[in-house]
């Protein structure tokens, strides 16, 4: 699967070594490390301003649009499986939860399989439905994540409470206190991805036009 996934904002499968125990998987090299550690870096903040975050954002909308184009959900998409490389150039890794379903089709998950709760969408945490667009419920969060420059979502909540408290309605407020400006729009966006309704959200393919017209 992940060697068939080629795309310049997808981390890149050079190979595998099978023929012994511990099996390797052998990917191109991202010499910043996860985009969570680098945004919580002091060193980075001075290059995080809210243009960078939108182009980081475009960038990792791109490559979400390229999988759900190939009818993939990543079903683990937050920050600290973003890879960032040189000038900001961010690519979407660690494709181990990723499956192929058909268009517009929910995946019903079995056993005792484990999720980031507070980046999971409710259908997904409750029911283990998971869609493409569950995966921009998780773009959402993931949102929140890059203008706090890697802040947790959801602090002070167990994964228990943050179910019921969506499910009554709750979502992050705008962050007052966020390391880079959260303009209205941006936190609007997030808002979007946190539809009740996953049909309501919007598709990486409209995200992504909206986050290249921003950057205009």
């Amino acid at each position: 699967m992940m060697h068939k996934l080629r795309h310049p904002k997808l981390v890149m499968l050079i190979g595998v070594c099978t023929l012994s125990e511990p099996i390797y998987i052998i990917t191109e090299f991202m010499e910043n490390g996860s985009l969570l550690e680098f945004m919580r870096d002091s060193d980075n903040k001075e290059h995080l301003k809210l243009p960078a975050i939108i182009n980081i954002s475009g960038q990792i909308s791109d490559g979400m649009t390229f999988l759900s184009s190939q009818s993939y959900v990543h079903r683990d998409l937050r920050a600290a499986n973003i890879l960032v490389g040189t000038d900001l150039n961010v690519k979407i890794a660690d494709l181990g939860l990723a499956k192929l379903i058909s268009e517009d089709e929910k995946q019903t998950l079995r056993g005792e399989m484990k999720f980031p709760i507070k980046w999971t969408a409710p259908e997904a945490a409750l029911k283990n439905e998971f869609s493409i667009k569950s995966d921009v419920w998780s773009f959402g969060v993931l949102m929140f994540e890059m203008i706090t420059l890697g802040r947790v979502p959801y602090a002070g909540m167990r994964n228990a409470e943050v179910i019921q408290n969506i499910c009554n309605g709750y979502r992050m407020p705008t962050p007052t206190d966020s390391a880079t400006e959260c303009q209205d729009w941006y936190y609007g966006t997030m808002l979007k991805c946190w539809n009740d309704n996953p049909e309501a959200r919007p598709t990486f393919e409209h995200l992504y036009n909206k986050f290249c017209r921003r950057m205009r």
